[in-house]
């Protein structure tokens, strides 16, 4: 049996702002905004390329806005990955370095924390 892993609850604040944020500034496709009563809305959004998904929602959970700690993206190459990133107008640390990957680290609105990995290449 397979066991995927498919969506990630990152708890927000204001949805609208957050589904402006991770679609107009960080890329991620709006794939569902649902509201099937006047106090659930549910809202998908993917990162390119991901076969993961994040949901912002309300009614659903008691996660503080901002708790969510260690998301973490992988790209192909963390350079224009940045570029990426600040020419979409998000505030992302500057490129480190590490034996496990050069990696860049930004927050979205509410606090939630992201890292952005490109693996080492393997030998």
């Amino acid at each position: 049996m397979d066991w995927k892993l498919e969506v990630v609850q990152v708890p927000v604040s204001d949805l609208d702002r957050a589904k402006a944020f991770y679609t107009e500034r960080v890329g991620f496709n709006a794939d569902v905004d649902q509201s099937p009563t006047d106090e659930i809305r549910f809202i998908q959004l993917t990162p390119p390329g991901s076969a993961c998904s994040i949901a912002i929602t309300s009614g659903v959970h008691d996660m503080p806005p901002g708790s969510a700690r260690g998301l973490q993206l992988v790209v192909a190459d963390i350079e224009d990955a940045r570029a990426e990133l600040v020419k979409r107008g998000v505030e992302v640390g500057e490129v480190q370095d590490f034996p496990w990957g050069r990696f860049v680290f930004f927050a979205d609105p509410d606090g939630n924390t992201w890292s952005v990995q490109q693996p080492p290449a393997r030998a």
